[in-house]
């Protein structure tokens, strides 16, 4: 199929900080060409948030919230497209996740609100979206799907890699050279330390790790939290807000523990679940690479890099650590235009090989 040089990658992650749109050129090569981030409206990000526990007059709210978030979407489009003076015609296709709003595989679905029509119609230009629904029909987990595109970007020859995204959730894809990809999500990434501080400092999240960096860790409470029986899963394995949320770490709390203290247990949860899952599962590996919004913090990197393995960001294999995801779904968008599977039986669980993703021509 000949498709036009450049696709649009869409990602409003379970961080819930906004949308990060970028436009990459893939012909004669694959490279980034711009990128953008718009931040979530408050009043959005609120209701987004609701709905990962069941509440009032669902069904016409998760619509509703959809049509903003893809207004929100089309929005960052004709903005890239403005400010690279690319025309539409020039785009095979926007490739956009979506928000996750409920993740249960377990039950047969994963729901990921957002109006895809309405955004081929507010941009003129083909969407593919939908990725999970296929996977999970195959029998999979429907998550995590950037494994198949950091082996297309970030695999090497001959040497042993891992890549973590350090997103709400951390999840984590091994690279060998001669053997299949493997991936699996390995516990809560941002989500609880971001909550956690919102509720006792007002803000989105903990900047560099600092209030962190203030307190000590809680070995009891650390533990209560490493019992939790998603850790104990054998992969694949996925997660999200159902499962790590403010209410359950409020379960594990006596209201007697310094705010601090607290944050820097659920960073320290944070390291531990990507480090102890790295040994378990991939004992040879020595060479880490880190994306997502986790990268930018800077207690949890040091705490990362005092580890066993090599710890460097996906900065040094050339994406900018916040637009990994994004940049991933550009190319899943290109794979489903040309009728390529895109999914990791290895990695989802599924029983075959899947083509992802439904397609809304423009």
């Amino acid at each position: 199929m000949n498709l036009p040089p450049y696709m649009i990658g869409l990602m409003s992650g379970t961080s819930l900080d906004g949308v990060d749109a970028v436009l990459i050129r893939f012909q004669p090569k694959t490279e980034l060409i711009y990128s953008l981030h718009t931040s979530f409206p408050p009043a959005l990000k609120q209701e987004l948030l609701s709905f990962n526990f069941p509440g009032d007059n669902e069904l016409e709210r998760s619509r509703t919230n959809g049509i903003k978030l893809s207004q929100l979407y089309a929005a960052s489009v004709n903005r890239l497209l403005k400010e690279t003076s690319i025309s539409q015609s020039c785009v095979g296709a926007i490739g956009c996740h979506g928000q996750t709003i409920r993740h249960r595989p377990d039950l047969g679905y994963s729901i990921q609100i957002g109006e895809p029509a309405l955004l081929a119609e507010l941009t003129g230009i083909t969407v593919v979206a939908d990725f999970r629904s296929r996977d999970i029909a195959a029998g999979g987990q429907g998550a995590p799907l950037v494994p198949a595109f950091h082996a297309f970007l970030f695999k090497s020859p001959t040497q042993d890699r891992a890549v973590v995204n350090i997103g709400g959730i951390s999840n984590l894809t091994f690279l060998p050279p001669n053997k299949p990809v493997s991936g699996f999500d390995c516990g809560p990434g941002n989500m609880l330390m971001d909550a956690w501080i919102h509720e006792v400092k007002g803000v989105p999240f903990d900047e560099n790790g600092q209030f962190a960096a203030t307190g000590r860790v809680l070995p009891e409470l650390l533990q209560k939290l490493l019992v939790h029986p998603f850790f104990l899963l054998k992969p694949p394995k996925s997660t999200g807000r159902e499962v790590f949320n403010i209410e359950w770490l409020k379960t594990f709390l006596s209201g007697r523990e310094q705010p601090e203290d607290v944050q820097a247990t659920l960073l320290e949860l944070t390291v531990l679940s990507i480090t102890q899952a790295l040994d378990k599962h991939y004992p040879d590996c020595k060479e880490l690479y880190v994306g997502g919004g986790g990268a930018k913090n800077k207690t949890l990197m040091k705490k990362l890099s005092s580890s066993s393995f090599r710890v460097q960001t996906t900065e040094a294999l050339g994406v900018d650590t916040q637009l990994v995801e994004a940049y991933a779904f550009a190319w899943l968008a290109r794979q489903t235009l040309e009728n390529k599977t895109a999914n990791l039986p290895e990695v989802t669980g599924a029983r075959h090989d899947c083509i992802l993703g439904a397609i809304y021509p423009a």
